[in-house]
Order: C-alpha cells, then sequence, then structure tokens
C-alpha cells in the first residue's frame, strides 16, 4: 500500500515562496512519475505540475510555469513543488499523486495514488 504525506503548505503574501514536499510510505516511487494537482473552493481539480520518474521530464500548467519548479528525490522517496512568485490566485489545497504507466500527465484519472492534500493560502 502506498501512503502520500504532503506537507509545507501555509500562509504567504504576494510575491512569497513555499516550498511542498510529498513523501512516499510503502512501495517506493522510484519507477513512477509523480504529479501535483490543486483544487480551489468552488473549482474543479486542476493540473500542475508533473515529473518523470526519473526526473528527466517535467511538465507545468501555463499558469504556473516560469514560477513552480518541480523536482524529486528517489533516494528519500519524496517530490517537491517550489513555488515562487506566489499570487492570490494560487491559493488551493494542493495534492501529489502517483500515476499510473500510461494516459497523459495533465489528466487526474491517470493518477492512482493521492495524498491528502496540504493548503496554500496567498493574501493580496
Amino acid at each position: 500500500q502506498v501512503q502520500l504525506v504532503e506537507s509545507g503548505g501555509g500562509l504567504v503574501q504576494a510575491g512569497g515562496s513555499l516550498r511542498l514536499s510529498c513523501a512516499s510510505s510503502g512501495r517506493i516511487l522510484i519507477t513512477y512519475s509523480m504529479g501535483w494537482f490543486r483544487q480551489a473552493p468552488g473549482e474543479e481539480r486542476e493540473f500542475v505540475a508533473a515529473i518523470s520518474w526519473s526526473g528527466g521530464s517535467t511538465v507545468y500548467a501555463d499558469s504556473v510555469k516560469g514560477r513552480f519548479t518541480i523536482s524529486r528525490d528517489n533516494a528519500k522517496n519524496t517530490v517537491y513543488l517550489q513555488m515562487n512568485s506566489l499570487k492570490p490566485e494560487d491559493t488551493a489545497v494542493y495534492y501529489c499523486a502517483r500515476k499510473g504507466l500510461s494516459g497523459s500527465y495533465l489528466d487526474q484519472y491517470q493518477y492512482n495514488y493521492w495524498g491528502q492534500g496540504t493548503q496554500v493560502t496567498v493574501s493580496s
């Protein structure tokens, strides 16, 4: 059984930075691509970023490109999301997820394990 635990969320002013972490217990993540999604109140969950199992490929939503960076440390079984130049519209619950072996990085239904989420609030 895979368990994913996010941490690092909090309250930050616009223009600030946060670093989210997603640690896995149970089966290791090393052979799986990982993604970050977010869900704002009253909104659908949306794709933020994804990274291949090796870390060699990354994909970002247009809304975060140039501001967010996804990375991973397979030795620590952990995935990170560095968020810079935060905006109030980045306020959401952020989830990490482990992707299955096929399908689009952007499609949440291709991810089969999810963390419980961590709240990020950006004040103006």
